[in-house]
């Protein structure tokens, strides 16, 4: 199963251009606004996180719209290779190995 996934931060934010590269894919799609802070749990990236499954392929505009922080982010990355699921942007696959290095590389300057 192919699942998308498209959130902004603020509801003055708008999805349009995300969901029109999501929804050209034909696929399900949970969008939410919202930063996700303590206050706002990401309840649309729960759901979406409970229905993928090992050999599903989970795509996001942006890899940040994955993740509330760096921390966050890089521990959902992990889950999901751990379940054996694919993340991509529709283009290209994010390689565990490659992210992580570039995780490590924003990190000594955040």
């Amino acid at each position: 199963m192919i699942i998308g996934y498209a959130r902004v931060s603020t509801s003055d934010q708008d999805t349009a251009l995300q969901l029109d590269a999501l929804e050209a894919a034909g696929l399900r799609i949970y969008q939410e606004a919202g930063s996700g802070g303590i206050k706002n749990a990401l309840n649309e990236l729960t759901k979406c996180l409970d229905t993928v499954r090992e050999g599903d392929t989970l795509i996001v505009w942006r890899l940040d719209r994955l993740g509330r922080s760096l921390k966050d982010l890089a521990e959902i990355i992990t889950e999901l290779e751990g379940r054996r699921l694919q993340i991509t942007n529709g283009n290209h696959r994010y390689h565990q190995r490659r992210w992580k290095t570039h995780f490590s590389y924003l990190r000594w300057f955040s």
